[in-house]
């Protein structure tokens, strides 16, 4: 009689318990994003409601205003100046992804050598130690005296900028593997290749995609600044071009896109070790 209590807690009791649980944590974070979001948009208002400037102080609803106004003319394209921010977006991608997606094709592979080999890890880390606290922005005139093109100039310096990060913890993701999963499949007589991509990878993935989160969020931060002096569109020519026409709620929508940009590019990163085969 005393085990009737325990046998009525079945698994799938204890799964829909669970459920609740997270829904009820959904709900309770829905209700206070609304709650910050209603207290931001006050301050926003009390900070900018004394300001007699002309208008150059960027109000919420000023800047709600710029906001449909931009994105109604996304798809404009009148070029060289009247370009809708949908082509400013689409460019500022195609340089972030091109020169990150380099990135890792570099690093990764180099991290995974460089975390197993001690020899030509320890040869090659002077280089790394030396270049990696360098600003990316520091390569931009070196990259337009040698290349002498804005737009490789442009993805040289978001190249640069996610290289080390990726580099960095892919390698500190090989230093953690257990080495004595490696030593078994050594033992078992598993090739290089077995070893790397059913072992190595796997048990690196999370130290990989922290470096790819991390190293993406960097160039998109960069490619902002990039744009400012070399590109002719993108998401940092649009601040810029606004910027000197005082259109300061112009920036504040464009900084709203960057951030949701920002947000998405983050979120897709993080579902890779979903795709990736945990046998």
């Amino acid at each position: 009689m005393t085990t009737t209590a325990h046998k009525e807690a079945s698994p799938q009791s204890l799964q829909d318990a669970a459920k609740r649980d997270r829904a009820a944590h959904r709900l309770k974070a829905a209700g206070l994003f609304v709650i910050f979001f209603v207290l931001f948009i006050g301050l926003w208002q009390l900070a900018t409601m004394g300001y007699d400037d002309g208008g150059l102080a960027p109000t919420p609803a000023a800047s709600w205003q710029r906001l449909v106004e931009v994105l109604s003319g996304a798809f404009t394209h009148n070029p060289p100046n009247d370009v809708g921010i949908v082509f400013h977006l689409v460019a500022s991608l195609q340089r972030v992804l091109l020169g990150f997606g380099l990135a890792a094709l570099v690093a990764i592979p180099l991290g995974l050598l460089l975390g197993t080999n001690r020899t030509i890890n320890a040869a090659l880390e002077p280089f790394i130690q030396v270049l990696r606290p360098v600003s990316p922005l520091a390569w931009l005139p070196l990259g337009l005296a040698l290349l002498r093109d804005a737009e490789a100039t442009a993805v040289f310096v978001i190249f640069m900028a996610s290289l080390w990060i990726i580099l960095i913890n892919t390698i500190d993701g090989v230093r953690r593997v257990n080495p004595l999963y490696l030593d078994l499949a050594r033992t078992l007589e598993a090739t290089s290749t077995n070893r790397t991509l059913r072992i190595l990878l796997p048990a690196t993935l999370p130290g990989i995609v922290t470096g790819l989160r991390t190293a993406l969020s960097t160039a998109w931060l960069v490619i902002v600044a990039a744009e400012m002096i070399v590109g002719n569109r993108g998401m940092g020519t649009f601040v810029w071009t606004e910027w000197n026409a005082l259109q300061i709620d112009s920036i504040v929508v464009a900084i709203l896109i960057i951030g949701a940009v920002g947000f998405v590019l983050d979120r897709s990163i993080a579902q890779l070790h979903r795709l990736i085969p945990k046998n």
